[in-house]
């Protein structure tokens, strides 16, 4: 699954790199302070081995003779895996000589065609003693007189002193590189968050032009963000240019219309009835044709832009006051469960979606309006496009209210139910096609009172809504 943190990714890469950085560096450190160490213990071997060949000679009666003094207390210790012996080579009639830790003990010889001498005529080979130490070998072979008489010297140390050693120095580099590895991470997590904070700045700054509470992207951005923010707030600027340009064309478009079609409704009146009756209706119909089309050429010119947003409680509590101005027999009651909540509406197509459905209810109400506003889910179907919240109005009188069929028919285009009171029959297809364009629902139903109840799905600013 991919990272979709910038921070967690490379603060994940840096750590993994740092991890495979760390381990690589201390292996390598390890291998090296072997490979010295051994080197230094071939040196002091070549060394201990250079004063046992010093502290020897052949005396008159062809014996060995001499006692090497290495200044070290494990070449007297029985079984310490520290050992010095020389062997006479054949022609010397002579008795070897050993330490006193190697006893009765012998040390193997190995095979010359396996392990030649090199060009200091030494050679150095590790082997197991009888006590079962590992110890390393330093051995040559020296011609002790003119005669020509040779022996085989050999110094051995235990290797367990370099193998603890060793051991000692990884750990000791080990505990360092973690407790540094741990220290790297923690700052490089803080280096990571502490860069990345101006694109946390730019969120927040977008977060305002969303709420409305900013219209630019602002604030003080480095060198590697300014472009963005630049473009961004060029963005912003060209999309409310697009914006006005739409609303001045739909205004023309408009009042070019307004006109013609009010010549036409003019002339309708001076024909005879039978003529008079279909121009009238025709151009009655054209005109609530054209203000649909120009609504839906306006609110698509401007629904996925930031400039839409309009406050819920003004708007409504003006609509009320006028309803009631307008009813004064009937109660209309009005409850907000979120009163700072704004809507991502026009504020005049939130006037004529709620104001219809208004109407409508006060039309046929006997007594009583409710209007509620609450938090909702976004509608089904909206898609993975939609990542605002929603706001439920429903709006229920306690009037006859309709059957599922009726209300099917009075959500066409142009159908009464009722004809003898006064309307269009447009006004619920004009809500249902305002809420579609902003991808949220429409929706009657029966109240719980048997009166009808409409129920609306508008988009709002996400950070109002709880």
């Amino acid at each position: 699954m991919a990272v979709r943190s910038l921070t967690a990714r490379v603060l994940l890469l840096a750590t993994l790199w740092s991890a495979v950085a760390l381990v690589t560096i201390a292996v390598v450190i390890s291998t090296l302070y072997r490979q010295g160490a051994e080197r230094s213990f071939n040196n002091l071997l070549r060394a201990q081995l250079y004063n046992v060949i010093n502290a020897i000679s052949v005396d008159d009666k062809g014996e060995l003779s001499g006692s090497p003094q290495l200044g070290d207390l494990r070449f007297s210790q029985p079984g310490s895996g520290w050992y010095w012996l020389i062997e006479p080579l054949p022609g010397l009639n002579a008795a070897p000589l050993s330490s006193t830790s190697l006893g009765t003990d012998v040390l193997p010889v190995p095979d010359l065609d396996g392990l030649p001498f090199d060009d200091r005529y030494e050679r150095f080979y590790p082997l197991r003693d009888s006590r079962g130490n590992l110890v390393r070998v330093a051995e040559t072979e020296v011609v002790l007189d003119s005669a020509g008489e040779a022996a085989r010297f050999r110094v051995a140390g235990n290797l367990t002193v370099v193998e603890e050693d060793i051991a000692a120095f990884s750990q000791r580099i080990y505990i360092a590189l973690t407790v540094f590895g741990l220290g790297g991470l923690v700052m490089n997590g803080i280096g990571i968050i502490f860069g990345l904070r101006p694109l946390d700045h730019a969120r927040r700054a977008l977060e305002k032009i969303r709420g409305g509470e900013s219209e630019r992207l602002e604030g003080d951005f480095p060198r590697e963000i300014m472009p963005l923010a630049n473009e961004i707030n060029a963005l912003i600027d060209s999309n409310r240019r697009i914006v006005e340009r739409a609303r001045m064309q739909v205004g023309n478009l408009a009042h070019s219309l307004k006109t013609p079609i009010a010549v036409l409704l003019n002339e309708s009146r001076v024909l005879d009835k039978g003529h008079g009756d279909v121009v009238r209706g025709q151009a009655e119909a054209m005109q609530a044709q054209v203000a649909s089309y120009l609504n839906r050429a306006r609110i698509a010119a401007q629904r996925d832009t930031v400039l839409a947003r309009t406050d819920v409680q003004p708007v409504l509590e003006r609509l009320v006051r006028v309803m009631r101005r307008l009813n004064p027999d009937t109660v209309f009651d009005l409850k907000i469960a979120a009163p700072e909540a704004t809507l991502a509406m026009e504020q005049q197509d939130v006037e004529e979606t709620i104001g219809n459905l208004l109407e409508n209810a006060a039309r046929f109400a006997k007594n009583r309006v409710s209007i509620e506003v609450v938090p909702a889910s976004p509608p089904d179907g909206a898609g993975e496009a939609v990542r605002r919240k929603f706001l439920e109005v429903v709006i229920e009188d306690d009037g006859p209210g309709l059957e599922p069929e009726q209300i099917v028919e009075a959500l066409k285009r142009g159908r009464r139910l009722d004809e003898s009171r006064p309307g269009t029959g447009l006004g619920l297809s004009i809500v249902s096609e305002i809420t579609s364009e902003y991808q949220g629902s429409f929706a009657l139903s029966r109240g719980g009172g048997g009166g009808l109840k409409a129920s609306l799905l508008l988009p709002a600013i996400s950070r109002d809504i709880v």
